[in-house]
């Protein structure tokens, strides 16, 4: 006999709605404690509200202010934080190397990345900086000979002729201004969506032709938020529960900007494969790693459509993101820019001598993208992974099997225990021998392109 539910229908509504908080809040008690007191992370620092429970972190991802909260806390706790329950995240070049290096004969556990927080595409899959295992390793391999140097300088054409157009556009708008003022976040995106338009489907967006902020570039923006929001979601509340509050936490318009850029990213993917370009873009690589090509193990028409659109997300907004800080830390180190300005003037004689391989002998230019990478990271926060069985010694302390574990950019770009002067724009740290200042910087803590196997390809 269930004597429950009998007992419940007996009960007056007040006295069952108080039960049923009863048993709530006792639950949450108990978690807690747990979580303080018994969990196997218990013993590792971190803020009180973190180690009781996952919400914290999550509010403050939320309010667009984890990357700064755990910056504090590794000031405070040191080289390892338990940010939440079940994550620790580290900030050390030796938490790098463990995490995400090479499989060594010494080390031959494998972190997988921590599925919870990536969010899928609109069909239910990963893309490829979610997937893990052999589907990982084979989407990898079907898209890495789009990245090759010989792939990537065919384009160099290309890539001049959109950089053409930027300063062409830039020099009529500073002309013809009232002010004189051009906001170069936008337009910075402008050539870098472009760009990775035409690299990726054959079509540009006409953003650099048009100068207007179109639906397109709005909707990634909203798609980044839906992923917040969905991350929350996936990490707090069982499978079964999603949907139901997808729909209800997250708000219309960032639903339909997450299916308007998969849409946009198939319509566009189909219309390139019914042109036959000749050109060896991106697409190009995948159609001939696709099954129609090679086989059962080949791209499925839906992995293309999702790496087109990751390769989109991936490619386009961090640049921009970088050089919008680039050019911010610059006009605010007008020493920098004064010797920034003299390297490339002096190095040639007319823009039609800037091309990939001069510009890449550009050694100040390339101290000021590293220190601008450093100091305005694209990707501020980590991008977690999972400790393997039967558990890992990180920093010379075990972590159990399970545990999501990551290396948090920003603070370790921003760590004194990293960098002299950390929150300092100084791209003399990276010209080797020029400041002794920089001499005990370890820049082995330094990855914004990840490390290891699972580097990101875009990252030459």
């Amino acid at each position: 006999m269930i004597v429950l539910p009998e007992v419940a229908q007996n009960l007056p509504f007040p006295h069952l709605l108080l039960a049923i908080l009863s048993v709530i809040v006792t639950a949450t008690a108990a978690r807690i404690i747990y979580n303080l007191y018994f969990h196997p992370l218990h013993s590792y620092p971190g803020p009180l509200l973190g180690r009781a429970t996952i919400l914290y972190p999550i509010l403050c991802e939320l309010r667009g202010s984890l990357h700064l909260k755990v910056k504090e806390w590794h000031d405070e706790y040191g080289e390892v934080v338990r940010v939440a329950p079940n994550q620790l995240l580290y900030n050390s070049g030796r938490a790098w190397e463990k995490i995400c290096g090479h499989r060594t004969s010494s080390n031959q556990s494998l972190f997988d990345k921590d599925q919870t927080f990536f969010f899928e595409s609109p069909q239910g899959k990963h893309t490829m900086i979610g997937e893990n295992g052999e589907k990982h390793r084979r989407l990898r391999r079907l898209l890495a000979h789009a990245f090759s140097d010989r792939a990537l300088r065919a384009q160099e054409d290309i890539l001049q002729s959109y950089v053409e157009s930027l300063i062409s556009q830039l020099r009529k708008r500073a002309a013809t201004f009232d002010t004189n003022t051009v906001d170069m976040m936008r337009w910075f995106n402008y050539i870098t969506f472009d760009i990775i338009g035409d690299l990726s489907f054959g079509d540009s967006f006409g953003l650099l032709e048009k100068g207007i902020w179109q639906r397109y570039l709005s909707s990634i923006f909203g798609l980044l938020q839906f992923g917040v929001r969905y991350r929350a979601i996936k990490r707090t509340f069982p499978l079964s529960w999603r949907f139901f509050l997808a729909r209800w936490i997250t708000p219309k318009d960032m639903r339909e900007d997450r299916l308007y850029q998969h849409d946009l990213a198939q319509s566009k993917l189909t219309k390139r494969v019914s042109v036959d370009t000749g050109r060896q873009d991106f697409v190009h690589y995948m159609l001939k790693g696709s099954k129609d090509a090679i086989g059962p193990d080949g791209l499925s028409m839906d992995e293309i459509v999702n790496l087109s659109e990751f390769l989109m997300l991936a490619g386009s907004e961090t640049t921009a993101t970088v050089l919008s800080g680039m050019l911010y830390h610059l006009l605010q180190n007008p020493q920098c820019l004064s010797r920034l300005t003299s390297e490339i003037r002096s190095s040639f004689k007319s823009e039609n001598d800037i091309n990939l391989n001069s510009a890449a002998q550009l050694r100040y230019l390339h101290a000021v993208l590293e220190e601008s990478m450093r100091i305005y990271p694209p990707v501020p926060n980590s991008l977690p992974r999972v400790t393997p069985e039967p558990g890992q010694i990180i920093c010379d302390k075990f972590v159990p099997a399970g545990t999501s574990v990551g290396l948090h950019h920003y603070s370790s770009y921003h760590s004194s225990d990293n960098f002299f002067e950390p929150d300092a724009f100084h791209p003399e740290r990276w010209l080797e021998g020029e400041d002794p200042r920089f001499r005990s910087d370890r820049k082995d803590a330094f990855h914004p392109f990840s490390h290891g196997p699972r580097n990101c390809l875009g990252k030459k």
